[in-house]
């Protein structure tokens, strides 16, 4: 390396300068008069011409034209060894260092470095970028050249615009462009060109199938060098062919209870029809609904099928449910309420899992035990049938729960732990807080209240759940999370669901809890201050003794009153009757 005077108009310039992209007269028109002030202070990179006597430039091209420009006769250059890559990679640091390159100059020298030997890794390193960032802006080179001149002019797309283009291939991107290229001193309209490039991708990150349906589909990953270094960006355009290896796993792994369901236009599936879908855990007897939802994953979703009922007849109090307060009965049709019908049946899900893992393990008092026993068959879902009547349901299931308090000769014989366990079986059995037939109506609240069930409700800030509340429920649950509510409904939506996504706090709608409401208690409460019913004959009952009610099997008279010795379980029935395999469900064990 050594220092000399030359005449500017004696230097050569490099054919393969890294900056080509031409600069604007404002900037030639200042660095002029800084020559013409002071002269020039940085000066020129030079290397002997191959094959020649003469000099070409390495780094200082606009410097050497604005000294010619000044009438210069000399100035000060710089002369190094001519590299292997004709000083490619030198000019490329040069320039970047001095000032960030246009970004088609930049695709263009990385393009330039590979053609003379550089290998991706020893840009990175040369650079001080990442490969991935090589391989980026290798990909961009490759984007057609005229619309890299149309770029190089300050008309860029933006990021997403320019992953479409550069994903397509040359000729897609000929015939796209001859139909959008844009008039002299115009700007092209990307977002136009990046729409008729665009194709649907489909990702691997969201397969559920293995490696053999992909090569029995013919699926071929390609990378998406644009998106984020920590997830896998394989994916594949061949939408048919994914879509297709998708159903096939999803028919090979249907389980016992599952159907394939299609979506509908909002992307949500269709189950069968009267199915009710099951926001809580499912049960035994739940079937699973398995699909595609609008971006190809594979999702599934629980539901419940209604009972068949077995017998002709009244259905008694399980019928005469009670209209749940706030419902539709209540609106006039003027305001909407804060939950919709769908809402109160995710509550009702919610209420009955917590109060069922609340039964299971909460700390309860034996009296406390005893006084919840009696409240469950005072609830709506539960039938007393005649012990003469063969058509008994649920008859086997409280025998089951019953035998274990009982010694082979048919006599009591337990101990507190086996009353416990047969006690918070048949509660988990009885009450219930789910809209239909199950519903045990006011007393399973209150029994909720009681334990503490409150403490053992599901997150409802989702999506799914926060669909269902009005704007003013919304607005509420917002000021009370701390957030501000937004002008629009689904704006406010969408932050509460960040919200507690984000800081994994718990959202309960002070609605859903398991308080009953006063007016349903004053309703109880009457009954309390009333004699007893009037049994089944128009007889009214005045003594203590007639707690206990005739058999209704009995004849006209009502002479046949039950035997006091016999199973105090006979005839006891609920609309919810599950297989014995469920008995350590909710983790109670026997002795």
């Amino acid at each position: 390396m050594q220092l000399m005077k030359v005449d500017p108009r004696a230097l050569k310039d490099n054919p393969d300068s890294t900056r080509q992209s031409k600069s604007t007269p404002q900037a030639d028109a200042l660095l002029l008069a800084t020559i013409k002030a002071v002269g020039v202070i940085q000066p020129p990179v030079i290397f002997p011409e191959a094959g020649g006597n003469g000099y070409v430039i390495e780094a200082g091209h606009r410097r050497t034209r604005m000294a010619i420009a000044a009438g210069l006769e000399e100035i000060d250059v710089i002369v190094v060894e001519a590299a292997n890559d004709n000083g490619a990679m030198r000019s490329m640091v040069e320039n970047i260092a001095r000032e960030p390159l246009n970004p088609v100059d930049q695709w263009r020298g990385i393009e330039r470095l590979v053609a003379l030997g550089w290998t991706e890794e020893a840009i990175a390193v040369a650079l001080a970028l990442p490969v991935r960032q090589i391989r980026k802006l290798r990909l961009l080179a490759n984007v057609l050249p005229s619309m890299l001149d149309q770029m190089a002019k300050g008309d860029m797309p933006n990021e997403q615009q320019l992953r479409t283009i550069a994903a397509a291939s040359s000729e897609e991107q000929k015939e796209v462009w001859k139909a959008h290229k844009p008039k002299k001193g115009d700007t092209a309209a990307w977002w136009q060109i990046a729409n008729g490039l665009s194709k649907t991708r489909m990702y691997a990150r969201d397969a559920s199938f293995g490696d053999d349906l992909r090569q029995a589909y013919g699926i071929e990953w390609a990378e998406d060098l644009f998106g984020p270094a920590d997830e896998d960006n394989r994916y594949t355009t061949n939408v048919e062919a994914f879509l297709g290896a998708q159903q096939e796993w999803m028919s090979s792994n249907l389980p016992k209870k599952g159907a394939i369901v299609e979506v509908n236009n909002w992307g949500q599936p269709e189950l069968p029809k009267k199915a009710e879908r099951v926001y809580g855990k499912p049960g035994k007897g739940d079937s699973t609904a398995m699909y595609l939802d609008r971006e190809g994953k594979v999702q599934s979703v629980h539901y419940r099928m209604p009972e068949v009922r077995k017998s002709a007849g009244p259905v008694g109090p399980a019928g005469d449910e009670p209209e749940e307060p706030g419902g539709e009965a209540s609106v006039n049709g003027k305001t909407r309420p804060d939950v919709t019908q769908k809402g109160q049946d995710i509550i009702g899900d919610f209420r009955t899992d917590a109060l069922h893992e609340a039964l299971a393990r909460a700390p309860i008092e034996d009296d406390m035990l005893m006084a919840l026993l009696v409240m469950a068959f005072a609830g709506t879902n539960v039938r007393i049938d005649s012990g003469a009547n063969d058509s008994v349901f649920g008859l086997r299931r409280f025998q089951r729960h019953v035998a274990r308090l009982y010694s082979t000769d048919g006599r009591l014989s337990f101990d507190m732990n086996s009353v416990r366990v047969a006690a918070r079986s048949v509660l988990i059995d009885v009450l219930s807080c789910r809209r239909g037939m199950s519903n045990s109506g006011i007393v399973s609240r209150i029994a909720g209240a009681a334990i503490g069930a409150d403490g053992f409700l599901s997150n409802m800030g989702t999506e799914d759940f926060l669909l269902c509340l009005s704007r003013q429920a919304l607005e509420a649950a917002a000021k009370e999370a701390g957030l501000q509510p937004r002008a629009r409904v689904r704006e406010t939506r969408a932050a509460l669901v960040d919200h507690f996504a984000s800081t994994e706090a718990t959202f309960v709608l002070p609605a859903a809890l398991f308080a009953p409401d006063p007016k349903d208690i004053a309703d109880l409460l009457k009954h309390g201050d009333s004699i007893d019913e009037e049994n089944g004959f128009g007889e009214a009952t005045s003594d203590i003794a007639s707690d206990v009610q005739p058999d209704a099997g009995g004849d006209a008279n009502g002479s046949d009153a039950p035997d006091l010795d016999q199973d105090p379980d006979d005839g006891v029935t609920t609309t919810d009757d599950t297989s014995d395999e469920e008995e350590t469900a909710y983790g109670i064990a026997a002795e």
